[in-house]
């Protein structure tokens, strides 16, 4: 009996043997390519944490000037923040920040510029297209119409359809187009939710152009 289970033992070991010979480098292969994998992305989430908290220190230093109203400390830790840092939401979010505070200090110049800075390199989407959208604002202040209808261009999110519409009207009325203007200010008012307050600014926008408002066009006493 012995001699029949070591004979058995012999197969298997000698089938075992026959299998890795056949198959064991790739399998090494395979589970140090999962084992290398997991590590990267086990050090990559460790490198994200530890980006975003010392991203966050710089955040409240840039914070403590904000709210100060220094503009060159501001901006100071604004670039220190976008230099090392610039793959994160708060480089994105002190650049928005910093670039009202430039406009605030009547530096129109400076503040284009931090938000070009997010339309170009902001870490989501939503970032870049409000940066975008503010920027396309200042760049009609500058009567820069191509530069405007181009940022303009470049927003992407269908959640600002409305502001998006918006803005090509005040560029098309500032050159004095007024029919293609109230042509984009209904767009807007037809993007907005009904909720939105926001909605009075583009209608009264369109009152100016001769437009009725839905109170006025329904009769109902203001």
């Amino acid at each position: 009996m012995a001699s029949h289970l070591d004979l058995e033992e012999q197969e298997q070991l000698d089938q075992l043997k026959a299998f890795w010979k056949r198959w064991g480098n790739l399998i090494t292969w395979v589970l140090t390519a999962v084992l290398a994998v997991f590590a990267a992305w086990q050090g990559w989430n460790w490198y994200q944490r530890d980006q975003a908290a010392k991203a966050a220190a710089m955040y409240e230093e840039f914070d403590k000037a904000l709210a100060a109203q220094d503009l060159d400390k501001a901006a100071a830790a604004v670039g220190d923040l976008q230099s090392r840092y610039p793959g994160t939401a708060f480089a994105a979010q002190a650049g928005l920040q910093v670039a009202r505070l430039q406009l605030d200090k009547d530096k129109a110049g400076d503040a284009r510029q931090s938000l070009a800075w997010v339309a170009e390199h902001g870490s989501q989407d939503p970032y870049r297209d409000l940066a975008r959208l503010r920027l396309a604002g200042l760049q009609l202040d500058a009567k820069a119409w191509a530069d405007a209808a181009k940022t303009l261009d470049a927003v992407k999110s269908a959640e600002f359809a409305g502001l998006v519409a918006d803005r090509r009207g005040d560029a098309l009325l500032l050159q004095d187009q007024r029919d293609a203007a109230k042509a984009e200010y209904q767009k807007a008012l037809a993007a907005l939710d009904k909720k939105d307050d926001y909605r009075r600014i583009v209608e009264a926008k369109l009152a100016t152009l001769g437009v009725p408002t839905a109170v006025e066009a329904a009769g109902v006493p203001q």
